[in-house]
């Protein structure tokens, strides 16, 4: 595993990691507090990643336990690599892997480039029971994970779970988790319009606003001012 640390040390930028520590949010009570930055970007750790495809689990399992936030980025997308080169049973292996350290997969990216495709695509085909326990989680990045993993569902034009998570966060305070759900919405719209207005006109008047924003992006400009109007 010190492999792995040490290509992602040996590309370290001091420069890009301020920005970055800033750009994340790790200053005192904000979502990212306590996260350390490398200062490399993600198309780089990709090809890290792909180097290190075979890496152990105990190997990935110690990225993600470090605080250093371009570990467990690398370590996720060494993970769903794997996940994508494997069987079924291989699948549930690093389902599983993931689900038991969900607490690692802690920054909106992290969740993001791993949510729809490791857990929304394991439970496709699934009892997705999870996704609303997860999304009624006191936990931010648990709750981004419900509702990003039904990308997933989405890009197969099943929307049902889309939009039943996004009634359960539709009064969430957190910006971060409005702006997902927003982008959910927006997708399901990219593929079904009628769909998401038919969502939109039943809730838009109570819908914050940077959700909504997110949602209607996409909008004739006459549209996006009848539903901003609300």
């Amino acid at each position: 595993m010190n492999h792995i640390k040490s290509d992602l040390n040996e590309l370290a930028n001091p420069g890009k990691a301020k920005f970055l520590a800033r750009f994340f949010k790790t200053g005192r009570g904000e979502y990212g507090e306590g996260d350390l930055f490398l200062g490399i970007n993600v198309p780089i750790q990709r090809r890290i990643a792909k180097r290190h495809q075979y890496a152990s689990f105990d190997d990935i399992k110690e990225l993600l336990s470090s605080r250093i936030h371009e570990h467990r980025l690398t370590a996720l997308l060494i993970l769903v690599d794997k996940y994508e080169k494997s069987d079924k049973g291989g699948k549930k292996i690093i389902t599983d892997f993931y689900l038991r350290n969900i607490a690692h997969v802690n920054n909106w990216d992290l969740v993001d480039l791993s949510a729809d495709k490791i857990l929304g695509d394991y439970i496709c085909d699934k009892d997705r029971k999870i996704l609303y326990s997860m999304a009624r989680s006191k936990n931010i990045w648990e709750r981004r994970v419900s509702i990003i993993s039904t990308f997933n569902f989405i890009k197969r034009n099943d929307f049902h779970d889309a939009l039943s998570i996004s009634e359960i966060l539709l009064e969430d305070k957190h910006d971060l988790i409005q702006k997902a759900v927003g982008w959910m919405l927006r997708e399901v719209g990219k593929r079904d319009q009628k769909t998401e207005e038919k969502f939109l006109r039943k809730h838009y008047r109570n819908m914050p606003r940077t959700m909504l924003r997110y949602a209607i992006e996409r909008f004739d400009e006459s549209k996006r001012r009848f539903y901003m109007g609300k």
